[in-house]
C-alpha cells in the first residue's frame, strides 16, 4: 500500500495533467484569486472551473477561505514543494547513473588501436 506523502503526490502529478488546471495553479502564483477571477480567460462555465478548483484542492493543491462574501482560492506552495523536491531527488539519481556510465564507457579499451574512446565516439 501507498505511504500518505505517495497518495499526496499522485494525486497532485494527476490533477496538473490537465492543462487548464496547470494555468490555474500558474495564475495563483501570482496571488490569490475567486473562481470568477479565474474563470474569466477560459470559454467554459463557473460550474467547470468549479470542478477544475474541487481536483485542484482535494490533491492539495489549492485552498479556499471566506473573507466576508468572497472565497479567494489560494496556491498551497507546501504541496508544490513536495512535487519538486521528488522531481528533484529523481532527476539527481539519473544524472548520477548517467555519470557512471560515462566513466564506464571512458574506462573500456578503444574499438581501434591508436583511438581514444570518449562519448562522441559512439
Amino acid at each position: 500500500m501507498k505511504d500518505d506523502t505517495e497518495e499526496r503526490l499522485s494525486r497532485a502529478f494527476a490533477a496538473l495533467s490537465d492543462p487548464v488546471r496547470r494555468d490555474i495553479v500558474t495564475r495563483l502564483t501570482v496571488g490569490d484569486a475567486t473562481v470568477n477571477d479565474l474563470a474569466a480567460p477560459y470559454d467554459i462555465s463557473l460550474q467547470a472551473v468549479s470542478k477544475h478548483l474541487k481536483v485542484l484542492e482535494e490533491a492539495g493543491l489549492v485552498s479556499r477561505r471566506r473573507e466576508a462574501q468572497r472565497r479567494p482560492v489560494h496556491l498551497e506552495a507546501d504541496a508544490l514543494a513536495t512535487m519538486t523536491g521528488w522531481i528533484e531527488r529523481h532527476q539527481r539519481r539519473a544524472e548520477e547513473r548517467m555519470a557512471r556510465l560515462e566513466e564506464v564507457l571512458a574506462d573500456l579499451p578503444s574499438p581501434h588501436p591508436g583511438t581514444t574512446s570518449t562519448g562522441a565516439d559512439r
